[in-house]
């Protein structure tokens, strides 16, 4: 591992999409860049499905050409079963924009994050993983460097004229400064594990990502076909629905399957290849995502719902527009909040249309489906939204005829 040197432009915590593009972005603009990643890469992680608008971001990062050869499943598109089993047609994005940058990937994170970070090194970052960080040297409200801890267990403080935080849902920065708040609205758990052997359906050149309802309503499956016949399946419903007061995780996730029978059907010849993981109150927000010297990225930011796969897409972007923003700074010589924060308003207000979106999902009576059947003018805005593509400004009249579905979520909140 590379000495690490006491003071640098840019130190980035987390070795994750939203870390990695940060530090080569900002690298790759002539500063010097820190990276560091608690765990030995590459690590596990959740999040395999991909939006379409990450096509741009590789492309910048100069790694379209590797994900292009890689031999990840391509993501064709979307499907969405109901609780009765009924599938509605699914969602190919390429008969919505033929372009290349329509198609994605499912990818397999723990080699897909590893690509990222050693990205970050080829742009120039110093990228260091087994290190973790133990505290950010705060004065005031501005970021001065961090205490690291090698993988040798000697501890150094770091000087650095910009903190990013990068770290998931450690949300470590956001922590220390109390500025994480969960969403009440949005108490869910995810049980998950991967398959071999199931249903790989590949109509329209590749694999699409399904989301299924369970026949009771309580819950939804998500089902990700990946390379090498394997396939991650993910069930998730409200926090204590799931995880209080019933049996092991692994009882439950079957326990929900049973009440699935299509994808009960698309696993019956599988084997289960890891044991079920849980993630839990994987949706927050923060009082503020930029401070004078720090900005908070990724997951860091925040995390909305997994529904619509955009958790990776989300923290790419964030990560590329704060790098921006940073590099204005730094050379500048300008690393006050607001021009550190100035990306902020328009991401939270567009990403804010991925959220109205998930409200309606979870609303309990709105279906992709039915919806698109009785309002077929929005199908073309929706495939939009299911692609990622939302930075655009516009809004269109689909919230219009949606806000019924919000309308009767903001009443069950309120119950």
């Amino acid at each position: 591992m590379a000495k690490i040197a006491s003071h640098f432009d840019c130190l980035v915590m987390g070795g994750g999409p939203a870390g990695s593009t940060v530090a080569a972005l900002v690298a790759e603009a002539g500063f010097q860049v820190l990276l560091v990643e608690r765990e030995t890469m590459p690590r596990e992680h959740i999040g395999e499905s991909l939006m379409p608008e990450t096509y741009g971001i590789f492309q910048r990062l100069g790694v379209l050409e590797q994900m292009q050869t890689s031999s990840y499943a391509k993501k064709v598109g979307v499907q969405f079963v109901n609780h009765t089993g009924k599938e509605s047609a699914p969602f190919f994005f390429r008969q919505h924009d033929p372009r290349d940058c329509s198609q994605t990937w499912h990818v397999e994170r723990a080699a897909f994050d590893k690509m990222l970070f050693d990205n970050a090194a080829k742009k120039g970052a110093q990228c260091n993983d087994g290190t973790r960080v133990l505290d950010v040297l705060m004065e005031g409200d501005r970021a001065q460097g961090v205490r690291l801890q090698t993988p040798e267990g000697s501890v150094q403080e770091v000087a650095a004229s910009v903190v990013v935080d990068a770290t998931g849902q450690q949300t470590l920065l956001a922590s220390k400064l109390g500025l994480r708040r969960l969403n009440p609205d949005l108490r869910k758990a995810a049980i998950w594990r991967h398959f071999r052997g199931g249903l790989r359906d590949e109509q329209g050149g590749g694999v699409k990502t399904v989301i299924l309802h369970t026949a009771k309503k309580n819950s939804w499956f998500w089902y990700i076909p990946q390379s090498e016949d394997t396939v991650s399946v993910g069930v998730v419903g409200d926090r204590d629905y799931l995880l209080k007061g019933r049996a092991a995780p692994e009882q439950v996730f079957q326990e929900e399957l049973d009440h699935c029978p299509t994808l009960s059907g698309w696993l019956s010849g599988a084997e289960p290849i890891d044991k079920v993981r849980i993630d839990k109150e994987f949706s927050y927000t923060t009082d503020r995502a930029a401070g004078d010297g720090w900005v908070l990225v990724g997951d860091a930011w925040g995390f909305i719902d997994p529904v619509y796969s955009s958790g990776v897409y989300f923290a790419l972007k964030s990560a590329e527009l704060a790098a921006d923003c940073i590099v204005e700074g730094l050379q500048q010589g300008d690393t006050s909040a607001a021009t550190l924060g100035r990306w902020v308003p328009e991401f939270s207000q567009q990403t804010g249309l991925i959220r109205k979106l998930v409200y309606s999902f979870y609303s309990g009576q709105f279906r992709v489906g039915k919806f698109v059947k009785e309002f077929p003018q929005h199908q073309h805005e929706l495939v939009d939204l299911l692609i990622g593509r939302i930075f655009d400004g516009h809004r269109g009249a689909i919230f219009d005829d949606l806000e019924p579905w919000l309308e009767q979520r903001a009443e069950q909140s309120e119950e």
